[in-house]
């Protein structure tokens, strides 16, 4: 048993390793630019802020019921993670070495 799934994890990287090519993909091609941008546009828009107004509201209440200060700061954290995340992950996406 033991040898066995060393030979299949040796396998896997074998393959992982000989199949990897440039990473191209948030840089070209314009397939999916469409619902990116419909995507980031929902996120950093209305939408996006009024999710960010109702973790923070319902935290808020949450927090009152509870005495408990986690549930606003884990809303107040959704909505900054909501508000930079489209940032961070074209940042990440199109960094180039």
């Amino acid at each position: 048993m033991h040898r066995s799934r060393n030979w299949i994890t040796g396998a896997l990287a074998l393959v992982l390793f000989t199949s990897a090519t440039a990473a191209l993909a948030g840089t070209t091609g314009t397939e999916f630019q469409s619902l990116y941008n419909w995507l980031t546009g929902m996120v950093q828009g209305y939408f996006g802020k009024a999710a960010a107004v109702a973790a923070i509201g319902l935290g808020a209440l949450f927090s009152l019921a509870r005495l408990n200060p986690m549930p606003i700061l884990s809303g107040v954290a959704f909505a900054v993670f909501l508000q930079y995340a489209p940032t961070i992950s074209t940042g990440i996406l199109t960094a180039t070495i």
